[in-house]
């Protein structure tokens, strides 16, 4: 089993090789690939370092699995060449999510609808991974009518130079800016770039990727993402209308029984989810679990997860194990 990880210098590509390392993923041979930029750079894998090589010569290598964290240009123009040589490409990118004929997967979902034949396989959103983790046990159940969102997310979701200008703030050092304002002591309403709608890109990956990952479009998606100065960790306030009504403990425990799932619900002791808390851990967590009074069959819940991991790293792993698992690679 040969596996490229793609973009393995990236703050998702080192999280990449770690869940890869404690998951025992069934490597025979590691392929570090990087941009030109890295390449001859040495990365350590399971206690060995390994040189970084080219697009190219990965490719030419020819491996069953390449996980891709590159950017979505470098996903458009290089995973259709993996996918022509054999390998199947999980993209952590927002290139193929939306696109018609690419499944979006999050395991515990959908991974069923995978086949032989998807070469390219898109990863979702991080943002909308740990909502509809949360959100698809009670779909099953209640069906989901509409959702209103607010995120709360964190800089490692922008990348190392959010990282460095917040460590540059909290030092009162000058530095290169990721965000048009300070981000200590602060949280900015805008993730990603604008659309014409007047959401951001984040915003309305909300909408359409719940929609495609649930397989069901009349749900209606509303969000605001906000970007805060937390350094690991995303976290939602969702309010969810249902079309049926539901009991708050029977909400409780199909989500205890959910795969990947950890209920933090008891404010008697002041449980619920942080990041602080999901920081380095696969599962996603929920809590703050209550009715919303104002409208009828109206959820309100909290949903927190580590957008390096099950947002992103841990979900592209997760993937590659169904598909070994099932032959399907």
């Amino acid at each position: 089993m040969k596996v490229a990880v793609v973009g393995v210098t990236g703050m998702v590509g080192e999280v990449m090789r770690t869940v890869l390392e404690e998951r025992n993923f069934p490597i025979t041979e590691f392929i570090p690939v990087a941009s030109q930029r890295s390449v001859g750079k040495k990365v350590a894998f399971k206690n060995k370092d390994y040189t970084v090589v080219s697009m190219e010569d990965a490719i030419a290598m020819r491996p069953e699995i390449a996980l891709f964290s590159a950017g979505g240009n470098t996903s458009l123009e290089w995973a259709p060449k993996f996918a022509e040589v054999g390998t199947t490409v999980i993209d952590n990118s927002s290139a193929w999510r939306m696109d018609q004929g690419k499944k979006l997967v999050v395991p515990e979902i959908n991974a069923k609808e995978l086949s032989k034949d998807d070469k390219i396989i898109a990863n979702p959103n991080c943002s909308t991974i740990q909502m509809v983790m949360a959100l698809a046990p009670l779909h099953k159940k209640y069906k989901t009518k509409r959702i209103v969102v607010s995120t709360y997310q964190s800089i490692s979701g922008t990348g190392v130079k959010a990282m460095q200008q917040l460590e540059n703030e909290l030092a009162g050092v000058k530095g290169e800016m990721a965000y048009p304002y300070p981000i200590h002591k602060n949280a900015i309403p805008h993730c990603d770039v604008f659309e014409e709608n007047g959401y951001t890109k984040e915003e309305m990956k909300l909408v359409r990727e719940t929609q495609k990952i649930l397989d069901d479009k009349t749900i209606a998606v509303t969000a605001t993402a906000v970007r805060i100065p937390t350094s690991g960790g995303h976290s939602e306030a969702v309010n969810v209308e249902f079309e049926n009504d539901f009991d708050l403990n029977e909400v409780r425990q199909l989500l205890n029984q959910t795969e990947g799932v950890t209920v933090q619900d008891n404010i008697d002791v002041n449980t619920y989810p942080m990041p602080i808390y999901a920081n380095g851990k696969d599962d996603v967590f929920v809590g703050r679990i209550r009715r919303d009074g104002s409208q009828p069959n109206t959820l309100n819940m909290w949903v927190v997860s580590d957008n390096l991991r099950k947002g992103a790293a841990t979900n592209t792993v997760q993937i590659a194990e169904y598909l070994v698992e099932n032959k399907l690679v």
